[in-house]
C-alpha cells in the first residue's frame, strides 16, 4: 500500500509493506483501512500467513487497517513500541488534526499487540530500533506534530516509532515508514548500533512533503555521506521530494508503489 500504485491496485495516504525473510513472512503498518488486504491478494498474498505485524509508528494512515488484519489473521502478533499513545495530532493547520490511531485500538486489541522496549530481536536477525537520537522534540516542532498530554501540547518525540532492521547478505535493509526523524538520522542510528554491519538499503517514507527545495538537497547530501548503497522512497516523501532525490542520488533512489515486487 502506499500512495502510488501500479494499475488495478488501491493507493492511499498511506503504508502497508509486506516482508519475507529467512522464510518468515512480516507486515509493516497496514494503512489507513482494510485496501491493503485486496492488494495483498492481487499478488497473490494470504494476510492469514503473516507471522508478524510491526508498526513503524502510532499514526492513522499506517495503523487504522489493523482491525483489518486482525479480521484476517488468528496468529500474528502486532510489535509496537512502548509508550505509543492515542493522542497525536497535527497543527500545521488552523484547527488541530488528530493523525493518531482511531481511538481504543490500543485497548480492544491488547491480547494481539506486544508492546516492545529498548533493541528488540523480532526473531534471528530481525530487530526493532527505536530512536536514540537526543533532541527529537524539535524535529516534531518544525513539523508541527505534537502529542496532548496532560493538559498541554508537547511536540512529538517520536518516541512511538521504530525501524525494522533485517540482516541480508548485501548487508543491513532497513524499514522506516515515515522516518520522522529524518532518513540520514535513521541510518546512522542503525549504523551505532551495529557498527560491524553496512548499512544496505533503507526503505520507506521519508516525510518531506512539506519540505523546502533546499532541505531535501541537503538531505541528499547527507545520504549520499552514509554511504548506503539503495533508498527505495514513497508515502510521505512527496512527488517533489522524490524529483529532487532522483535528480541528486540518480539510480540509487527509486519510487514505492503499491503492487511493487523489491528483490534484495
Amino acid at each position: 500500500m502506499d500512495n502510488h500504485a501500479a494499475e488495478s491496485f488501491a493507493a492511499q495516504w498511506g503504508l502497508a509493506v509486506w516482508i519475507e525473510d529467512k522464510g518468515r513472512k512480516i507486515l509493516l503498518d497496514t494503512g489507513s483501512n482494510g485496501d491493503f488486504v485486496q492488494n495483498a491478494e492481487k499478488m497473490g498474498l494470504q494476510i492469514k500467513d503473516v507471522e508478524f505485524g510491526v508498526l513503524s509508528h502510532a499514526h492513522y494512515d499506517h495503523g487504522d487497517g489493523m482491525e483489518a488484519f486482525f479480521e484476517q489473521n488468528t496468529q500474528g502478533k502486532f510489535y509496537i513500541r512502548k509508550g505509543a499513545e492515542e493522542n497525536y495530532y497535527d497543527l500545521k493547520g488552523e484547527e488541530p488534526k488528530y493523525i493518531g490511531l482511531k481511538k481504543g485500538t490500543l485497548n480492544r486489541f491488547k491480547d494481539r499487540i506486544v508492546f516492545v522496549e529498548g533493541d528488540y530481536e523480532l526473531f534471528p536477525g530481525a530487530y526493532l530500533i527505536p530512536h536514540k537520537t537526543p533532541g527529537l522534540e524539535e524535529k516534531g516542532r518544525k513539523v508541527g506534530m505534537f502529542c496532548w498530554r496532560n493538559g498541554a501540547w508537547q511536540p512529538d518525540s517520536f518516541a512511538h516509532e521504530q525501524s525494522l532492521v533485517l540482516e541480508t547478505e548485501k548487508g543491513l535493509v532497513i524499514f522506516n515508514s515515515c522516518c520522522h526523524a529524518g532518513a540520514d538520522c535513521v541510518i546512522r542510528e542503525v549504523m551505532n548500533t551495529f557498527p560491524n554491519q553496512p548499512v544496505y538499503a533503507l526503505i520507506g517514507g521519508f516525510h518531506l512533503y512539506r519540505s523546502e527545495d533546499w532541505e531535501v538537497e541537503k538531505l541528499a547530501d547527507n545520504i549520499r555521506r552514509t554511504g548506503i548503497q539503495k533508498i527505495c522512497t514513497g508515502h510521505c516523501t512527496g512527488d517533489r521530494g522524490m524529483e529532487i532525490l532522483k535528480a541528486k542520488l540518480g539510480e540509487q533512489a527509486r519510487q514505492l508503489f503499491a503492487g511493487m515486487v523489491l528483490e534484495l
